[in-house]
């Protein structure tokens, strides 16, 4: 207990002081879902580049916004000139121009007001992808727990074929079994060790995979101490689907799309308007030669441009901006009806892992119960071998049936909020946004 309240404690002073941080992960070696779930926000490589996604989408408003704004020009020239018959003559031109768009059709009013909302798309696009990482983080904690007790359960196998190895051997050599029941021993236990070997092995590459979400040090010895706690979910799954398409980050995300797609349509049939820019200019110029001189301008100017015929380009692109809308909108069906068949898909996987949940915890039980009595009626010597591998077998069935419905519900009920859209918690969302912190130092 003292050595959990340490944990704990350290975990508490690395978050206060900014969170969790590659070098510092060594000291934690026993890890809980939660902690795993915060860990991952604070310091996933991929949502590190997801969440720059928000940088690029800033950057481009105050594209869109400087073009709708006044731009200056310096020019210096030097010029040297000879005419036959005639001295030469040197000279520097200066000039300094500047021009405002006064009306351009609502372009420019279009772009900004679409980068406007990239900016937002961009934050609902990391936000999904915070979503998404937690319930990663959460199938890959649960794959290594099932892993972990998969191996409990197998080298329970290879001992209770060693132990009735132990015991046929014996009964072997006081003449009362047959060294066909030695040998058959011997391979059910050898076969038990390959299959154990196999569980060991899976279990460190499902551990691999989620070192790898966290993004700790990928040989950092790993305890993981959340297990399988049953909690009903009572939502009916039409409320689930409702709850997701008013929830769901990407469909949020799809909708703004359609929004930019329909100022992509004003933008391009600006080009059937006329544009109107103020410009003003300042220049000096001096000659030198057999005679010099200097000389200084201002101007001042209202500009009107107007392309009334362009062979139908602007139409066409207009025509190829509203196809773009048309897609966009597609898109926007085609995500929500894939997001609906998902949920749909999850909810009922959800609900089978629970009812496999009830029947399989009693058959553990009683496979045990068959496994004891074939054990020791073989004993006796009124048992078969058969018997104690049938009984054996039946056991390992019961026990990795009961493993795989309790991990099953656990992902599904996981995927299930995935695909509603549940937002991250106020403690999670801290974590995320330590991401950023850290990419700011």
């Amino acid at each position: 207990m003292k050595r959990k309240q340490l944990r704990m404690g350290a975990l508490a002073l690395t978050m206060m002081m900014g969170g969790f941080f590659p070098s510092a992960v060594g000291s934690c070696a026993e890890l809980s879902l939660d902690e795993a779930i915060e860990m991952a926000l604070a310091q996933n490589t991929a949502l590190k580049v997801t969440k720059k996604g928000e940088d690029t989408a800033e950057a481009k408003v105050r594209q869109a916004k400087g073009s709708n704004g006044v731009s200056a020009s310096l020019s210096d020239n030097l010029t040297t000139r000879k005419i036959e018959g005639a001295s030469g003559t040197n000279t520097n031109n200066l000039s300094l121009s500047g021009s405002l768009p006064i009306y351009t059709g609502g372009k420019n009013q279009a772009s900004i007001k679409s980068s406007e909302i990239g900016v937002d798309t961009a934050r609902l696009a990391t936000e999904r992808g915070q979503e998404n990482l937690k319930f990663s983080v959460i199938k890959a904690y649960y794959d290594a727990l099932e892993a972990k007790k998969t191996i409990e359960v197998d080298q329970e196998s290879v001992d209770n074929y060693q132990a009735h190895l132990t015991n046929v051997q014996q009964l072997y050599s006081a003449g009362s079994k047959a060294k066909i029941d030695v040998l058959r021993s011997s391979v059910e236990l050898s076969n038990a060790r390959q299959t154990l070997i196999k569980a060991q092995n899976s279990y460190e590459v499902k551990l691999a995979n989620l070192r790898n979400y966290l993004n700790m040090d990928r040989d950092e010895p790993l305890t993981l101490t959340t297990d399988f706690f049953f909690e009903r979910f009572d939502t009916p799954m039409s409320e689930a689907i409702a709850y997701a398409y008013g929830n769901r980050k990407d469909l949020q995300a799809d909708a703004y799309v359609v929004e930019q797609r329909e100022l992509d349509i004003k933008a391009a049939k600006a080009g059937f308007l006329p544009t109107v820019s103020l410009s003003v200019g300042a220049g000096q110029e001096n000659a030198f030669g057999s005679s010099s001189s200097s000389s200084n301008n201002v101007s001042a100017g209202l500009g009107v441009s107007w392309n009334i015929f362009d062979s139908g380009v602007t139409k066409a692109k207009v025509d190829e901006a509203k196809i773009a809308r048309d897609v966009a909108r597609l898109n926007l069906q085609k995500d929500q009806e894939t997001a609906d068949l998902t949920l749909r898909t999850a909810y009922y996987n959800m609900r089978e892992a629970e009812r496999r949940l009830d029947s399989t915890g009693d058959a553990v039980g009683q496979a045990e119960e068959d496994y004891y009595i074939a054990k020791e009626k073989y004993r006796a010597g009124e048992g078969l071998m058969l018997d104690i591998i049938d009984t054996q077998l039946a056991l390992s069935t019961a026990q990795l049936n009961h493993i795989s419905a309790q991990y099953d519900y656990a992902r599904y009920k996981a995927e299930v909020e995935n695909a509603m859209g549940i937002s991250l918690t106020d403690k999670e969302q801290a974590a995320a946004d330590r991401l950023l912190a850290d990419e700011v130092k």
